[in-house]
C-alpha cells in the first residue's frame, strides 16, 4: 500500500533516520529534525543505487511519483538513472553559460576586438540591454521566434519602430554568431523579416539651398563661440566628412605638404582609409588653429581636456546657438548641403562625388577603380567647393551660373 499526504503530515522524526515505503522503490526519508526527503532504492548491473527526488512538501507526493517512474523507463532502456540525472545537471550548466546574454557578451567582444568605433559599440550595448530583462538569462538554443517577436512587440507598442527593427538584425547577427561557434542551430530572428513596422524613413536635417548655405556661412563667420569650436564650424563645410571624423581628427592625419587629410579606417564609419584633398581655404583654416600638436594630438580638443576630443555635441549646439532649429540644420547636415549643391553644379561625376563622401562601393574592384580615377577630379572638386562657399558667403544672391563657369575652367 502506498503512502498518503495524511501519513506524510504525520510523520515525526526521531532518534534516528527511518523511511516510510511507498512503492516501486520509492520511498519517504524521514530525518531526526524532522526532515522529509524523496528518495528511490534500485539496482543497476548489480549494484544497489539511490536517487533523491527533492524535499517534501516542496516536491509532493505525485511529483515524487512522475520523478520515479520516469527514472524507471531510464532503467527499462538500459540506463542509469543517476548518470542521466548528471548528463542532465551538465547540460544545464552549459546552457546557462550559452545564455543569450553570455553569447552576446562574447559577440560585442568580437566586434570591438575587429576594431568597431566606440560609437557602434556604445550603440550596439544601449541595443542589447532591451534584450536582458526577457532574454538574457535564456539559453540561446531554446529561445523561439515567438519570444523574440514578443520582446520586439513591446519595443513596437512604444513606438520604437526603428529601435525594434535594428535590434532583430543585431539579435540575427548574435544567433549566427551562435551558430558558428555550435552553441546554436538556426537565426530564429531570420524568421521575422518583414513582421515588424517599418519606419518612416527621416532625414538629418540640412541646408540645401544657395541663399540658406550663404546664410549660415555668415553666421558661422560671426560665430563669438570658443575658438576650437568655430575653427571646427568653419572648416565642416569645406571638407564636409561626418562629425565623428572632424571630432577625431589629428594633426598626424594632416599633410600641408601635400594637402590632404587622410582618414585612417578606425575613425571612418566605413572602417576603409578615407582621403580629403585640403582646399586652400581648409589649410588657412588648419593653419589659424592657435593650438598644436604640442598641445593636444586632437585638432579639436575637448575644452575641459586636451587628452580627449570635442564633445559629440558641440558642434550642434553651436548650431542651435547660431538660432538653427534641430529640424533645420544639424553638423551632419553638411554633407547633405555639398551632396546636393555639387550635384546641382552638373560639373563633377557623380561617383567623385560620392567618393568623396565616402559612400564607397561594395564591389572591391570597381572601388579601387574608382578611387585611382577620380582622385584628381576630386582634388579640383574640392578646390572648387571652397570657392563656391566663399561666394555663397559674401553675396545674399549668388548666380550659379557663375561658379559653374569657374568650375569647368578648374577642371
Amino acid at each position: 500500500m502506498g503512502l498518503s499526504v495524511v501519513a506524510i503530515k504525520a510523520a515525526k522524526g526521531r532518534d534516528k533516520p527511518y523511511k516510510l515505503a511507498d512503492s516501486n522503490g520509492l520511498f519517504l526519508l524521514v530525518t531526526p529534525a524532522g526532515g522529509r526527503y524523496w528518495r528511490m532504492n534500485y539496482r543497476y548491473l548489480g549494484k544497489q543505487k539511490t536517487l533523491a527526488f527533492g524535499v517534501w512538501p516542496d516536491t509532493g507526493l505525485a511529483e515524487a511519483r512522475e520523478q520515479r517512474d520516469a527514472a524507471r523507463k531510464v532503467l527499462a532502456r538500459g540506463e542509469d538513472p543517476s548518470a542521466k540525472v548528471k548528463l542532465d545537471r551538465i547540460a544545464a550548466t552549459v546552457a546557462a553559460a550559452n545564455s543569450f546574454k553570455a553569447v552576446a557578451e562574447e559577440w560585442i567582444a568580437k566586434c570591438e576586438r575587429e576594431g568597431l568605433s566606440s560609437a557602434t559599440m556604445k550603440k550596439l550595448r544601449w541595443l542589447l540591454e532591451f534584450t536582458y530583462p526577457s532574454l538574457g538569462s535564456r539559453p540561446i538554443t531554446a529561445i523561439t521566434t515567438q519570444e523574440l517577436l514578443l520582446m520586439l512587440r513591446k519595443m513596437e507598442n512604444r513606438g520604437r519602430y526603428e529601435t525594434a527593427k535594428r535590434l532583430r538584425s543585431t539579435c540575427s547577427q548574435i544567433f549566427r554568431y551562435a551558430i558558428a561557434t555550435a552553441r546554436a542551430e538556426r537565426d530564429v530572428a531570420a524568421d521575422l523579416r518583414g513582421a515588424l513596422i517599418a519606419a518612416k524613413p527621416t532625414h538629418r536635417a540640412a541646408i540645401t539651398t544657395p541663399n540658406e548655405a550663404g546664410a549660415l556661412l555668415r553666421a558661422i563667420e560671426g560665430f563669438d563661440g570658443h575658438a576650437t569650436t568655430r575653427a571646427a564650424l568653419r572648416l565642416l563645410p569645406h571638407v564636409f566628412v561626418r562629425p565623428g571624423e572632424l571630432r577625431f581628427a589629428e594633426w598626424s592625419d594632416i599633410d600641408f605638404d601635400k594637402a590632404v587629410w587622410t582618414i585612417p579606417p578606425h575613425k571612418t564609419k566605413m572602417r576603409r582609409v578615407h582621403s580629403v584633398p585640403l582646399s586652400a581655404q581648409a589649410l588657412d583654416i588648419l593653419a589659424s588653429i592657435e593650438t598644436d600638436s604640442d598641445f593636444s594630438s586632437y585638432i579639436f580638443p575637448s575644452l575641459r581636456s586636451a587628452k580627449r576630443p570635442m564633445s559629440e555635441n558641440t558642434i550642434n549646439a553651436a548650431l542651435r546657438r547660431m538660432g538653427y532649429a534641430q529640424d533645420e540644420m544639424t553638423g551632419h547636415g553638411f554633407r547633405a548641403m555639398a551632396a546636393t549643391l555639387l550635384n546641382e553644379m552638373g560639373l563633377w561625376h557623380a561617383d567623385a562625388i560620392e567618393r568623396q563622401l565616402a559612400h564607397t562601393d561594395n564591389n572591391a574592384v570597381r572601388r579601387a577603380y574608382t578611387r585611382g580615377e577620380y582622385w584628381d577630379e576630386r582634388v579640383r572638386m574640392m578646390q572648387h567647393w571652397s570657392d563656391y562657399l566663399d561666394g555663397l558667403r559674401s553675396s545674399n544672391n549668388v548666380v550659379k551660373g557663375a561658379f559653374a563657369k569657374a568650375g569647368r575652367k578648374a577642371g
